[in-house]
């Protein structure tokens, strides 16, 4: 299906053979065994392909929980207050999915699975090592994919081996930290490759453009059907034995752009998870104290204001000291996220720990941004474009807004512009933006490696397009350095650049905020922000 058809069509259901169903609007209350479970959230999915070019966070809502990795991360329970029976992943506990053991040898460099024999895909075709082996094939070799899996040392489908039908072997060239927990991200999933492969061509040889709109995998959950912009439905597949316990709740995810209408969703109990709701609405719900609110930090998410380092004027460095001084952040924090994170302005202005991400030390000074913007040579500024993601305005918007407003003091006229959802991660991989919004966060919890994805590199998540040859360098030293003292020192100089030449403006760590009903349990926050299903109950 090409991409205009996905669009436009009123109705997508799953791709192969197990996808047979069409969308019925009632099917909510249709016979299930299990419970129906309604989400609502802002925004829609615009791929079913885990590394699909250009894909948004919502997409994972959907790729996450159909497709099934080697490995998975762990859960712990959450001890907060309110927080009670809701769980976070475990990034230091690493268990089994497609994959039921796996060794390593004793120099670090050899990885060895053992599958489970009774592992399926949505079509009752058994899981093989051949299958892992072309997935794993595909991740090192599509766009989105590969920049991640090069940092856990996997960059050659050479060092992906299969050994029997149950067994995969993965070499790396040295002993790398990175690598297992790089094989429990959204990318290296496990595709049906017989289906994939009948829908390969000589010019998408990877199935790309047909995974865009199908599915071919064989996690916990079928697409039971889909209508773009509106809602997707999925079903418990009842052969799923990859995880601890199979779900059988339906899973009813309606995409619902108007914040108000979410607000009213939550406050009469008309569905059991409400996610994307403005940092107002959770205020107020929380003061009245009808309804549930689990509010989780991960502070390796950072929403950020990007400049093009490689762009005229920002690729000045005095322009976007500039412009870090003149961000109104604590209106921006108190108006738009009604203080529901963790601020990343204000921090002092020496480097004190090697904690990353940590505040800045910039706030608000507009005669020093006013200087600094004369120093640069432009005294009476000059005019840009501000981009936020039309899915994600809730946020968005109010930001752009207020930076507009504040920028026009020191002379820089803004105008504000609504990029299609289907193309903010294009536009931002393609490096044509001038100025922007970015929410993302470091998967993998290390600073260099934060440094190493945000920081440098030609990838999507370089918001900035900072090109600083002694970064490339000290965050390449890091990934290897086991000496604690060298690797902080390391650090610390990663961290002096980015606060002094700020290629990207950090603004705060939003928590996650989802409101939540009474009957349902087994929350996980994940890396990815988007939403753990098998775990739900109700």
């Amino acid at each position: 299906m090409r991409r205009r058809d996905f669009l436009s069509s009123g109705l997508i259901a799953g791709g192969a053979a197990a996808f047979g169903l069409s969308f019925q609007p009632r099917l909510a209350r249709a016979a299930s065994k299990g419970a129906v479970i309604r989400v609502l959230a802002e925004g829609a999915p615009n791929t079913f392909d885990p590394a699909g070019t250009g894909y948004n966070i919502p997409s994972a809502n959907i790729t996450w929980n159909v497709y099934d990795r080697l490995i998975t991360f762990g859960q712990k329970p959450l001890a907060g207050p309110g927080q009670q029976g809701a769980f976070i992943y475990d990034y230091d506990k690493l268990v089994p999915q497609a994959a039921e053991s796996w060794t390593i040898s004793a120099d670090g460099t050899t990885f060895t699975f053992k599958l489970r024999k009774d592992a399926k895909f949505h079509d009752g075709t058994p899981v093989t090592a051949a299958d892992v082996k072309w997935s794993l094939d595909r991740a090192v070799n599509v766009t989105t994919a590969k920049n991640q899996m090069a940092t856990g040392s996997m960059t050659d489908p050479g060092q992906f081996t299969v050994i029997d039908d149950m067994t995969i072997e993965i070499k790396v060239p040295k002993a790398d930290r990175f690598t297992l927990p790089n094989l429990a991200l959204l990318f290296p999933a496990i595709f049906n490759s017989k289906v994939a492969k009948q829908n390969a061509t000589a010019t998408d040889p990877w199935a790309s453009d047909w995974l865009k709109t199908n599915i071919a995998g064989g996690g916990p959950f079928k697409l039971g059907a889909y209508q773009p912009g509106q809602q997707f439905v999925l079903e418990p597949f009842a052969d799923w034995k990859n995880g601890d316990r199979t779900p059988d709740d339906r899973i009813v995810y309606q995409i619902v752009p108007q914040g108000s209408s979410r607000r009213l969703a939550a406050e009469r109990g008309e569905a059991d998870l409400v996610r994307d709701l403005p940092g107002r609405d959770i205020k107020d719900l929380l003061d009245a104290g009808k309804v549930r609110v689990l509010g989780i930090a991960n502070p390796a998410t950072v929403t950020y204001i990007a400049m093009n380092n490689g762009m005229a004027p920002f690729d000045n460095l005095k322009v976007r000291q500039a412009i870090a001084w003149s961000v109104p952040y604590k209106d921006m924090f108190e108006a738009v996220l009604y203080e529901r994170g963790a601020p990343m302005f204000g921090g002092p202005a020496d480097v004190t720990s090697t904690q990353w991400p940590s505040p800045l030390p910039y706030t608000q000074d507009l005669v020093k941004a006013k200087a600094l913007l004369v120093e640069a040579g432009f005294p009476n500024g000059f005019e840009t474009t501000f981009s936020i993601d039309a899915d994600d305005t809730t946020v968005g918007e109010p930001v752009a807004i207020l930076m507009q407003e504040a920028l026009r003091k020191i002379g820089i006229k803004v105008t504000i512009n609504k990029v299609p959802a289907g193309q903010m991660g294009t536009l931002q991989t393609e490096k044509k933006l001038p100025l922007f919004i970015a929410n993302a966060g470091a998967w993998l919890a290390s600073p260099d490696y934060f440094f190493r994805i945000f920081y440098q590199g030609a990838t999507r998540w370089n918001f900035g397009s900072y090109a600083n040859p002694e970064m490339v360098q000290i965050v390449a030293d890091a990934r290897w350095e086991t000496d604690q003292a060298k690797y902080d020192a390391l650090v610390t100089r990663m961290i002096q650049l980015a606060r002094t030449e700020v290629p990207v403006i950090p603004l705060w760590s939003a928590f996650q905020d989802t409101v939540i009903s009474p009957a349902t349990s087994g929350y996980t926050y994940m890396f990815h922000r988007s939403l753990e299903l098998r775990h739900l109950d109700k």
